[in-house]
């Protein structure tokens, strides 16, 4: 969109730059083309950002929730897969209308100070949510290769390469990588899941509510932590920097289609996390739930009691195959969204390969210290922390994306409707509420 067109609606533009310069607008659109032609080219950021949905974190509440509770939270997975889609939506809806990424908007609405504040969490977000995948990846390759912790987190760093190898192949190429990745974690869980046996009348009553996700603390708990850790703040900011690699349409109906394309790129992509998440909570209470060991809470737990549980040596090596794969797939929404956040709010350009090795290493540096000073369960009790770190730098994120798509002045005709503005507050509201009780039980845990 025209900077000139972008003033008139209301936006002060600090500079000209585009997002993720080096690949916007490389993904064409014919507009000629048939509907189901047109959307297969927005096919794919979604599914980079369902990344997200997918990390240690994730694993850790839904495999400790399935163990605990049985099928009982699979509800509270349905949920926060549902207030991720409304929140995905909204910053594609973003990107398209203003041709700003969620980090460019905040800079150019905001003061400096407040620019700079935001950029600050959104910063410490992505390092937290790095901290997480370094875990997850390490401990995979622990489970996998019996490589100590120690060990393994630094060669995590080495993933720098596997990046620069698919950004030179082109970005659709690295969205099939991801998707393609997104495919054998599936798979994975597929295999545990038919080994596991479930109750499958079971499974469907876990996604209707039960008056005990209130009345039991503990269960109230983990469905808190399932969710704080299922909506991450950088996912917004990455939503809004890929969309923009599609070329943008020229006029307002070009536009409008292009929102319900990105909208149901992303949902369709949020729905396969969903079944992911699912599936570990599923295996989790099949395996664990179910043969009466209810205190799983770490990863290397479940993986050393899935053999002798499940009956085949093949069920712990895919557990491991799928952590490793969640890792290597969080390797590039990682670099993408740190490389959209300095962009956006600084206007400060560095190689992607430079701004990863600087995450990965501001991620690996603390978790190096911990897995020596404090060995496994130390490295586990750090996952857990950087859930919390996330959880307190939502609203950050969250509040300012919903003053920009509710604001007719900044969103012209692609205002968000009120009906999703609305359930985008209450939706906020629920989540910000819920990641501030997480985050005060987790503290005072380990107080």
């Amino acid at each position: 969109m025209p900077n000139f067109k972008m003033r008139r609606l209301g936006w002060n533009i600090v500079s000209d730059e585009r997002s993720l310069s080096d690949v916007h607008g490389t993904v064409a659109v014919d507009r000629k083309a048939t509907p189901f032609r047109r959307f297969l080219a927005f096919l794919g950021p979604g599914y980079l950002v369902a990344v997200g949905y997918m990390d240690p974190g994730n694993w850790a509440t839904s495999l400790n929730g399935g163990a605990r509770f049985g099928y009982s939270l699979l509800f509270v997975v349905l949920f926060s897969n549902i207030l991720a889609v409304l929140l995905q939506s909204m910053a594609a809806r973003l990107a398209i209308a203003s041709g700003r990424d969620l980090a460019q908007a905040c800079r150019d609405a905001f003061s400096k100070p407040v620019a700079v504040f935001l950029w600050i969490m959104a910063e410490l977000a992505i390092i937290a949510t790095d901290l997480a995948e370094v875990i997850g990846t390490a401990i995979g390759l622990q489970l996998l290769f019996g490589l100590p912790l120690a060990y393994g987190i630094p060669i995590t760093a080495l993933d720098v390469f596997l990046l620069l190898a698919l950004q030179k192949l082109g970005f659709r190429k690295l969205e099939a990588f991801v998707m393609a990745i997104m495919a054998l974690i599936a798979g994975c869980f597929v295999a545990q899941i038919v080994l596991a046996k479930p109750d499958w009348a079971s499974v469907m009553g876990g996604f209707v509510p039960t008056a005990s996700l209130i009345n039991n603390p503990d269960m109230l708990y983990l469905a808190m932590g399932i969710i704080g850790a299922t909506v991450m703040p950088h996912n917004l900011y990455l939503h809004s920097g890929i969309i923009q690699t599609r070329v943008a349409g020229l006029t307002t109906a070009e536009r409008q289609e292009d929102v319900r394309f990105a909208t149901f790129d992303s949902t369709l992509a949020l729905c396969f996390a969903l079944l992911v998440n699912a599936a570990i909570l599923i295996l989790a209470a099949a395996a664990f739930h179910g043969s009466g060991h209810h205190d799983v809470t770490e990863l290397s737990d479940a993986h050393g009691l899935l053999s002798p549980l499940l009956g085949s040596t093949a069920a712990p090596t895919l557990f491991a195959i799928a952590l490793i794969g969640c890792g290597l797939n969080s390797t590039i929404t990682a670099t993408l969204s740190g490389q959209i956040v300095m962009e956006g709010f600084l206007s400060i350009r560095i190689a992607p390969w430079l701004r990863r090795l600087a995450t990965r290493l501001l991620a690996i540096v603390p978790a190096v210290i911990v897995g020596l000073l404090a060995g496994d369960h130390g490295t586990a009790q750090l996952l857990i922390v950087s859930q919390v770190i996330l959880g307190l730098q939502l609203p950050f994120a969250v509040v300012p994306l919903l003053i920009f798509v509710s604001s007719k002045r900044k969103m012209g005709s692609l205002q968000a409707p009120k009906w999703q503005i609305i359930a985008g507050i209450a939706a906020a509201l629920t989540i910000i509420a819920l990641n501030i009780r997480l985050s005060y039980d987790v503290i005072m845990n380990f107080s």
